[in-house]
């Protein structure tokens, strides 16, 4: 049954042509009764008259889909035809109702109109030409039949206008639905852009920074390697630290792309905060490189978008130093605490930059230090300032603000 309902959806002018066929055999049976048996039918020319009508309503039945405007033309021509002959009420009038309908469930606004107008005149049209001049029957039962075959145009109009309504709201509820669900992939599309720039960020600070302190320890190990083996041991020990907090942040981050994953094969590490730059600093001092770090004002608690970003800050900021800054470089770092914002100056007495590599975003080689730096300050509504450094060397201070970094 569903094939069969599927198939006569897609073919509705087989369905129609099929009512079409069954109303031109309904209305030749008619025919043949009022001319041989009843003598209906008056003469000739009112069955070339009946003739001409059925096949012209039962057309318009069987394409009112395809050409609803002529259909409704084609109609009020046998309509009047019909008037002028003096053929009365046949079976094929069942067509008009049928047109009415259809043309107002279309969009076509004159023929709609039309066919509004001519369910008023068309029964009273019809009683005057058939009914007044040779009046013999009851007056009240005449004018009954007349408004209820008003009604009924009527009827078949306003039914059309609804479903061309219902049709429309439905057809903006798609195009709604649609629209939602393009801005929902749009919206998709930049979350997942935004996420992928996080994650780039925080997989560049994290290899940037640890692989340099690993790579320093690396060196000095084997200087010293047949010289002063516990020093070399104890480079070996600081590369196989760092290299065990640079897995376990990697592994945090990896973390944000299994959705639904809990941690497997071990706890994920917290983010890092401002708790963390003593730590931070200590492993930079013993991959030596001297740093002055310094805390002013009150320690709190801050939120968690300022802490990551102070965090991040003063560690590429160091590992900049230590990439860029020469064998003699020595770097300061000074966090203070104000009353709206967090204070963060990050410098070294070293070699600098060339001016091209940190106006275009970064001193790394590739640029993403810097360019990775301003993102994250941007994203809390923070100032950031990059340039060389009076006196020689580089200098970073930022000021992130403590409301709505969250």
């Amino acid at each position: 049954m569903n094939r069969l309902y599927e198939f006569l959806r897609a073919h509705p002018t087989w369905v129609d042509g099929f009512w079409a066929f069954v109303l031109l055999m309904f209305s030749a049976l008619w025919i043949l009764v009022a001319e041989f048996e009843e003598g209906a039918l008056s003469g000739r020319g009112q069955l070339v008259s009946s003739v001409f009508i059925t096949l012209a309503l039962c057309t318009v039945v069987a394409l009112r889909r395809r050409h609803p405007e002529a259909m409704l033309l084609l109609a009020t021509a046998a309509g009047v035809v019909q008037v002028l002959t003096g053929v009365f009420a046949i079976v094929p009038d069942f067509a008009m109702l049928v047109i009415v309908f259809t043309v107002a469930t279309r969009t076509v606004r004159w023929a709609s109109r039309y066919a509004l107008v001519g369910a008023f005149l068309a029964p009273s049209i019809a009683a005057v030409a058939f009914f007044v001049p040779e009046h013999t029957g009851d007056v009240v039962t005449d004018v009954f039949g007349v408004v209820f075959l008003t009604l009924c145009f009527l009827l078949a109009w306003v039914l059309g206008d609804s479903l061309r309504t219902r049709r429309a709201y439905y057809a903006q509820l798609e195009e709604r639905a649609a629209r939602l669900e393009r801005e929902r992939e749009a919206q998709s599309k930049v979350a997942v852009a935004a996420e992928r720039a996080r994650i780039a960020r925080e997989l560049h600070d994290v290899v940037a920074h640890n692989v340099s302190v690993m790579v320093v320890q690396a060196d000095g190990a084997a200087y010293v390697l047949d010289t002063a083996p516990d020093q070399a041991r104890q480079a070996l020990e600081t590369i196989s630290g760092t290299g065990r907090q640079a897995l376990a942040e990697m592994r945090r981050l990896l973390g944000v792309l299994r959705s639904g994953e809990g941690p497997q094969g071990g706890e994920y590490v917290p983010q890092p905060g401002v708790e963390q730059l003593a730590d931070l600093v200590d492993q930079v001092r013993g991959a030596g490189l001297p740093v002055d770090f310094r805390i002013e004002g009150t320690p709190r608690p801050l939120p968690s978008g300022v802490e990551l970003t102070a965090y991040r800050i003063v560690q590429e900021a160091l590992t900049n130093t230590r990439k860029h800054g020469g064998p003699d470089a020595g770097a300061t770092v000074r966090l203070n605490y104000g009353d709206r914002e967090l204070r963060l100056l990050a410098e070294d007495d070293g070699r600098g930059s060339q001016a091209e590599l940190y106006e275009e975003g970064g001193v790394d080689g590739q640029g993403h230090g810097l360019i990775g730096m301003r993102e994250r300050v941007g994203m809390i509504g923070g100032t950031l300032r990059t340039g060389p450094r009076p006196g020689g060397g580089f200098q970073i201070s930022a000021e992130l603000p403590l409301k709505g970094a969250d």
